[in-house]
């Protein structure tokens, strides 16, 4: 059972900063998603950005934000000086499910999209989409269950039953 709330406790921590960081997002870049009318460089139309970024352009706003988010969830190995593989797929599988929700949430919040806006048509800078979503989405939230069933059911009991060490 404690596994069970553990998992909810994440994700829905998981949700509360994505529903706050697309409310961000939606402040900062309006109707124009992608950063398309913000005041920074872009990158557009190489083999790099098809190859890493799903064929979208890649803007000063997201070189920042995207090292920033990935130290946001690895801030808290840092102030624990706690590391293992086991909370490393688990902080990774949390970025990667917090990326796709919070996507996802800035068209469902967003009063110049809303979900009847949200396909191939109208979101031009998803350029793969597969099922009704960009693929993205379904890459990410598989590779984010596989980590997070490692990160809690292949985590030997007594590393996650190991108490925190107090400093002195």
């Amino acid at each position: 059972m404690k596994r069970f709330l553990d998992i909810v406790l994440l994700l829905v921590c998981v949700l509360a900063l994505a529903v706050f960081f697309a409310q961000v997002e939606i402040q900062i870049e309006g109707n124009a998603g992608w950063g398309a009318d913000l005041p920074t460089w872009r990158w557009e139309d190489h083999w790099v950005l098809d190859l890493f970024w799903g064929g979208r352009a890649m803007t000063g706003y997201h070189a920042w934000v995207f090292p920033f988010m990935f130290i946001i969830f690895h801030f808290g190995f840092v102030l624990t000086q706690r590391w293992s593989r086991w909370l490393e797929a688990r902080a990774l599988a949390s970025l990667m499910l917090f990326w796709a929700t919070e996507d996802f949430l800035w068209f469902v919040l967003n009063p110049a999209f809303g979900l009847a806006r949200f396909d191939a048509v109208h979101v031009p800078w998803h350029k793969h989409w597969w099922l009704g979503a960009p693929v993205d989405y379904w890459v990410f939230g598989s590779l984010a269950c596989v980590l997070l069933w490692y990160s809690f059911f292949r985590m030997p009991r007594e590393t996650a039953a190991a108490p925190v060490e107090t400093p002195p």
